[in-house]
């Protein structure tokens, strides 16, 4: 997220979400990543907030908007605060509930007046009206869904597992883990009941296979999918809140027939490289080459280093993917290939109790 300053007047800051189970331990950290050498230095963090599982920055990197993650019924929320480079410091500024149970994502618009989130247990959508000040508002907008699939352990119904604004963010798509689908809707951003449905209200994944978390290429045209169930990723050809498949590729290193955990997805800044984090079996990143028909084309894996990478990020200017491995509780820095796309261990990183969610904010 680039705030619109020189790049030699630019620090970059790194803002963790985690599994706390306890208010009292830290739940949110913000930390410096050296753009040379990739170390990371502590600058702040927050207590009192629960499960803050998924991280959303606002367009000019002010506020952070969080979501707690808690199976307790209706105790789903989603909070803000405001980030103050200079006195270092991360201030709570409000909290509302999000209608549904276990909030996994949070996402900000690129008008910074609304925020979206998506309850994965509720199976359902929560609109939010922001504040100018960061505050959120009470929903304005809640849909739930009552799909299944055929994974009866884990697609018993919809889970809502991430929301994503099309490329000029006026469409919005939910990859529902529980329904193999991933739903649309279009985004008006003028009405108070901004999500209106649209003709074909979702794209269908194949049966069993999970859509997890979502990305449009740079150039706007493409779209992939991580699905977590079977180890895949779909590619599809986008045009005007359309999705037409394009491709489905094995994202692991071995063939597997169970295990499977494929949970984040993001390309490099330049487009020409795709990256994918496998958990269960295997943990580690698939690197994929992407061609200018939007194929992919495996190029390798690289060890993330630690256990269930459930979550990472490349710096704006892509030298860097952060990942934050959760159950093993620490972010590895790895230095990133603008040529080959490879990546290879910097040696830095941090030890930090589940981290689960990685932004970065480039400010002065």
């Amino acid at each position: 997220m680039m705030l619109g300053f020189p790049l030699f007047a630019q620090t970059s800051y790194v803002f963790i979400g985690s599994y706390c189970e306890d208010k009292t331990t830290e739940g949110i950290y913000v930390y410096k990543l050296n753009l040379n050498t990739g170390a990371l230095t502590k600058i702040t963090s927050v207590k009192g907030i629960l499960n803050p599982s998924y991280l959303a920055l606002s367009p000019n990197g002010k506020y952070v908007y969080a979501c707690t993650e808690t199976a307790t019924p209706n105790a789903g929320g989603v909070s803000s605060f405001e980030f103050n480079a200079q006195r270092k410091a991360l201030t709570f500024l409000s909290s509302q509930e999000t209608g549904g149970d276990n909030p996994a994502h949070v996402a900000v618009h690129k008008n910074g007046k609304w925020l979206v989130c998506g309850n994965y247990s509720g199976g359902s959508i929560a609109v939010f009206p922001l504040l100018t000040n960061g505050k959120i508002k009470p929903y304005s907008q809640l849909i739930e869904f009552k799909d299944s699939s055929i994974d009866k352990s884990r697609q018993e119904k919809s889970h809502i597992h991430q929301a994503v604004f099309s490329p000029k963010s006026d469409y919005v798509f939910f990859p529902d883990l529980g329904a193999d689908k991933i739903r649309c809707y279009k985004f008006v951003e003028t009405e108070a009941r901004p999500l209106i449905d649209v003709l074909n209200p979702y794209t269908k994944t194949a049966a069993g296979s999970g859509p997890r978390h979502f990305t449009f290429h740079p150039n706007g045209k493409f779209a992939y999918c991580v699905e977590e169930l079977s180890g895949t990723i779909g590619v599809y050809t986008y045009t005007l809140g359309a999705l037409e498949p394009l491709q489905n590729v094995y994202a692991y290193a071995e063939k597997h027939t169970e295990g499977f955990g494929g949970a984040d997805i993001h390309i490099s800044p330049d487009g020409k490289f795709l990256y994918a984090s496998n958990r269960g079996v295997e943990n580690n990143i698939a690197i994929f080459s992407i061609k200018p028909s939007g194929k992919l084309a495996l190029i390798g894996h690289q060890s993330t280093l630690g256990n269930h990478p459930r979550n990472f990020t490349l710096d704006p200017s892509g030298k860097f993917l952060l990942v934050a491995n959760k159950n093993s509780g620490e972010v590895i820095v790895f230095k990133r290939n603008s040529i080959t796309g490879l990546l290879t261990d910097t040696h830095h990183q941090i030890k930090l109790r589940n981290p689960s969610c990685l932004k970065i904010a480039m400010s002065n």
